[in-house]
């Protein structure tokens, strides 16, 4: 099992970065696919972009990429999201989520963290 607890959100102008921060706790973290999800007001959560346990592979979804960058430090129990060029429209909460499963599927992750609020301002 794994508890994540996530950092990093605020409020930033359109154009401004951000980075995010998640610590796990658990002795098997390097074992987990992370993700970071997001979810708006009157909307679906959504995979934004995802890592496996090596940080060998990555996921973005299309609404990010070019955009964010999601890295881990697994000796430090670590998962970051980098925004860059942020939209009034990534405005949301977002999640840091854990996953056994190796193909990013967002039905598979079942250890998620409070969420931390990014407020992007036009």
């Amino acid at each position: 099992q794994v508890q994540l607890v996530e950092s990093g959100g605020g409020l930033v102008q359109a154009g401004g970065s951000l980075r995010l921060s998640c610590a796990a706790s658990g002795r098997t973290f390097s074992t987990y696919t992370m993700g970071w999800f997001r979810q708006a007001p009157g909307k679906e959560r959504e995979l934004a972009a995802g890592i496996r346990w090596s940080g060998s592979s990555t996921y973005y979804a299309d609404f990010v990429k070019g955009r964010f960058t999601i890295s881990r430090d697994n000796a430090k129990n670590m998962v970051y999201l980098q925004m860059t060029s942020l939209k009034p429209e990534d405005t949301a909460t977002y999640y840091c989520a854990a996953s056994k499963g190796l193909e990013y599927r967002p039905s598979e992750y079942n250890y998620w963290g409070q969420g931390t609020q990014v407020t992007v301002s036009s």
